[in-house]
């Protein structure tokens, strides 16, 4: 099967030796039981005749199999080849877990990807074995036993809070999915306590403080990713806390949320404050791209400790990830200031932007420092290139960019096309290769990614006594760290 290097004999071994490296690349269907489990499952590993793999949850759900309730399928990690590969179906699947199609349902996922629907459905099945419809149902029914379990939410907000269009709906897919009723799914949780709360606000804002632990691959370099984002904290939109949590304002698509993430050992604890409880999917999403959660970091130190000058710093830190985003739009402006500019005075000018662009937040989410959502495209297009504190061209560039985003000509979100934004965003006056290569790193996930002419990085390379400040050399150099070099620089 295509999904991962490996023969389904292989694939069973991996789960007789309960092997948690493939969970997320795929899924085992024990037909004598009905259900599928990750390759970790501590359960009795059936015998090979009952078993059957799949590539993804829906897959299995398809094929008529329940979820596990032993090994909870649903807490593990996203398949990291999503976030090596970049075609239809990786860009698909992206949007299908940012909740796009419950947003805007099948078509809207296909004109997204400027696809038809027809098209789409023949590369999902193809690739994941599972229609966009059975992707997007078995990801409604995972996020609704997330609320079942971790708030006090009615079973109905719950329903239509996952992105199911009815109530009857939400117990039909629960049933087939778990084999259980969502109130038996509650009954049965193990938790006592609950971190929902819905008070009412002067502005019509309803908070819905939700918590959840999503699941990173083992090892994971939390703290330094937690370092990286502190040290390019935004004021009024990011902070980090005493306790060395990082809290941020997401703009969603039923409007301004707060996440509050600190990175465990082999996880990252988030509580979202959403707007609307159906943007939890979103949140979800992208939080996950914040801090890379799918990336397989035995591959990428494997691949990375082969050169036997960057060996020591692999194992010194191993499981470091390539920051991502949540916000388009704000890496925009991060990579377009931060031009021939030092991390220090690109946080100063982004700052100021906020604090003349973003829209306030309301009193009561105005904590820890948070005070506004990042710039909307359409409010940085329209601004004052006079007011951006930075060289004319540098801002009227950013105008330009924020102009091709607002009108949809350029998208720097989820399921976008990596070579065809790189190729709109060269044709902009004042934005060069080293711009779209680390908006590819950053905004899109492109774990491949060499600024080959980045003075920091040359920097390094010389302190490594590799290839001097010479861009070339340092290309040269590089080429032997493919298809991770996103995470070499990091």
């Amino acid at each position: 099967m295509s999904f991962v290097n490996l023969d389904e004999d292989a694939m069973y071994e991996a789960c007789k030796s309960r092997d948690s490296r493939f969970d997320g690349y795929f899924f085992m269907g024990v037909s004598s039981t009905g259900i599928y489990c990750r390759p970790s499952c501590p359960a009795l590993t059936p015998k090979r005749s009952n078993a059957s793999f799949f590539s993804s949850r829906a897959a299995a759900e398809s094929a008529g199999f329940r979820a596990c309730r032993r090994c909870r399928s649903d807490l593990t990690p996203g398949s990291p080849e999503w976030n090596v590969r970049s075609d239809l179906a990786s860009r698909a699947m992206a949007l299908i877990n940012d909740g796009l199609v419950d947003r805007s349902g099948i078509t809207g996922l296909a004109s997204a990807l400027a696809v038809s629907p027809r098209h789409l459905q023949r590369i999902l099945v193809s690739e994941l074995g599972a229609s966009p419809l059975a992707l997007s149902r078995s990801r409604r029914a995972h996020t609704a036993r997330i609320l079942i379990e971790s708030t006090a939410l009615p079973l109905t907000e719950v329903a239509f809070g996952a992105g199911f269009a009815s109530v009857r709906q939400f117990n039909e897919t629960i049933r087939a999915v778990f084999g259980t009723t969502p109130s038996e799914l509650r009954r049965a949780c193990v938790a006592t306590s609950h971190t929902h709360s819905s008070p009412s606000s002067p502005q019509g804002f309803e908070l819905t403080p939700i918590t959840v632990r999503l699941a990173a691959r083992e090892p994971f370099a939390g703290t330094e990713i937690q370092e990286f984002l502190a040290a390019r904290a935004i004021d009024g939109v990011e902070s980090v806390d005493n306790a060395g949590t990082y809290n941020r304002v997401l703009n969603l698509p039923h409007g301004p949320a707060l996440m509050s993430a600190t990175p465990l050992e082999s996880s990252v604890e988030v509580r979202f404050q959403l707007t609307e409880i159906k943007d939890l999917t979103a949140a979800v999403a992208r939080c996950r791209r914040l801090f890379d959660l799918d990336a397989d970091p035995v591959a990428i130190d494997a691949a990375l400790s082969s050169d036997k000058e960057l060996r020591p710093l692999v194992e010194a830190t191993p499981g470091r990830r390539s920051p991502g985003a949540v916000n388009g739009t704000e890496m925009a402006v991060r990579a377009i200031v931060g031009q021939q500019i030092s991390v220090a005075g690109a946080r100063t000018v982004i700052g100021r932007m906020v604090s003349r662009l973003g829209v306030a937040l309301p009193g009561h989410l105005a904590v820890d420092g948070l005070t506004a959502q990042f710039p909307s495209p359409e409010a940085l297009a329209d601004s004052d290139p006079g007011e951006l504190s930075m060289p004319r061209s540098r801002a009227m560039a950013l105008i330009e960019v924020a102009t091709l985003i607002a009108s949809g000509d350029v998208c720097l979100d989820a399921g976008a096309d990596r070579i065809e934004t790189e190729q709109q965003l060269l044709r902009v006056k004042g934005i060069g290769p080293w711009t779209t290569a680390y908006l590819s790193m950053r905004a899109l996930g492109d774990p491949d990614v060499f600024l080959a002419t980045d003075l920091g990085v040359l920097k390094g390379l010389e302190r490594l006594g590799v290839a001097g400040r010479d861009p070339k050399a340092a290309l040269v150099r590089s080429e032997q760290w493919k298809p991770w070099r996103s995470y070499a620089l990091h």
